[in-house]
């Protein structure tokens, strides 16, 4: 099992926020706030399962550019 440290819940916050910026087809402020609102209601959580299942998620929507 993979848990991400702080640092690196940190810097996948930092790419998806410029991720963001960049977005030219989508509503940017809709994707920056639903971005910092994951964040904030991810914040409390203690399960190691569910920290790695959201912090995939984030790196997938990086790489791919959409969430499966």
């Amino acid at each position: 099992m993979f848990q991400p440290s702080r640092q690196q819940i940190l810097l996948l916050y930092k790419h998806l926020i410029r991720y963001g910026n960049h977005l030219k087809l989508t509503d940017k402020n809709y994707f920056l706030g639903r971005v910092r609102h994951e964040f904030r209601d991810n914040r409390a959580l203690t399960n190691p399962v569910e920290i790695e299942f959201s912090f995939k998620r984030g790196e997938t929507l990086l790489k791919k550019g959409r969430i499966l």
